[in-house]
């Protein structure tokens, strides 16, 4: 066995990403129930709203979940508590300093993993103690590096720094993705742009036809003066780069981009004004399937491209 499949106590080296607004209780236990490691977005949920999607998520499979918190969630504190009261064993962390919890997380017996975009935060939660790292090229969905450090430069540069487990992330979605990236030096993936074309996934059914249908060149990482985020180019982000032609202030950027966007467009399927986050790989998801499919096609294609390797002679 491999280290992050002895880590998580999980059959495949697959792990979803904890999208906000896709990653509710069904799609993280349907993860778990495949065989990789399912995670709950709490990013998107009210305090006992968590709490209400981790009982169902154990009501819903016996096998290791976790789930993934922003380090900048306003009610982090109560968000900590929750997870520590329910008894969840994995706790992904990301947008935030990892030494502010992870001790917390470990005196309670708790796997922690930190998600970072460079070799320099590497580095810092290796030091704050977590267990593992998600390494996240900006091909990503979602919110994202400011470096746009694609994930094929990125993994080998934070395998040479850092000696805990290494989990590779972005553009990530198929059997031979994950081969390269275990190549590269990860020792397990992260999910997240296939699975939220899943029947699973709690994003809205217009959200989920948007990703199917989505070509090359259909996303941008933009809003770096903020938190840059990867996003499909709809008319809300046509109206973005029409403000940034003025060279907008960021409080003029905070005013277009207002309240509650990613949850109008993700999961309440505004497909005009929503902000569609999703990731570049979405231009080879051509149809929405459900969760133990997506898993046992990943694993048929890894067994099939291992083998086409062993044929090449150099």
């Amino acid at each position: 066995m491999d280290r992050i499949t002895q880590l998580f106590n999980i059959q495949y080296p697959i792990i979803q990403g904890g999208m906000i607004w896709n990653s509710g209780y069904k799609l993280a236990s349907a993860v778990s129930n495949a065989g990789g490691l399912g995670l709950i977005g709490a990013g998107s949920m009210y305090p006992e709203v968590l709490r209400e999607h981790i009982r169902k998520c154990k009501n819903a499979t016996s096998r290791p979940f976790g789930v993934n918190v922003p380090m900048l969630y306003p009610n982090i504190e109560e968000i900590i508590n929750i997870i520590i009261e329910e008894g969840v064993k994995i706790v992904f962390t990301s947008a935030g300093n990892p030494k502010t919890w992870t001790a917390v997380l470990k005196e309670k017996g708790i796997v922690v993993v930190h998600v970072v975009s460079s070799s320099k935060f590497a580095i810092k939660a290796q030091e704050a103690g977590v267990d593992a790292i998600v390494a996240e090229g900006f091909e990503a969905g979602g919110h994202n590096g400011r470096e746009e450090t694609t994930t094929f430069t990125l993994i080998p540069m934070v395998k040479r720094n850092i000696s805990i487990p290494l989990i590779a992330a972005g553009g990530i979605a198929t059997g031979e993705g994950m081969l390269a990236a275990l190549v590269l030096g990860a020792e397990g993936v992260q999910v997240g742009s296939r699975f939220a074309a899943s029947l699973e996934s709690s994003a809205h059914d217009n959200f989920k036809n948007t990703i199917v249908t989505i070509r090359e060149g259909d996303t941008q990482l933009t809003l770096k003066e903020l938190a840059p985020v990867r996003m499909v180019k709809n008319k809300f982000y046509n109206d973005l780069q029409e403000l940034y032609a003025t060279c907008p202030t960021t409080d003029q950027l905070k005013t277009l981009l207002g309240r509650a966007r990613a949850k109008r467009g993700m999961f309440e399927g505004d497909l005009i004004e929503g902000e569609l986050e999703i990731g570049q790989i979405a231009g080879i998801i051509d149809a929405i399937q459900p969760v133990s499919e997506i898993v046992n096609n990943m694993i048929s294609e890894f067994k099939i491209a291992q083998q086409k390797l062993l044929q090449f002679e150099i």
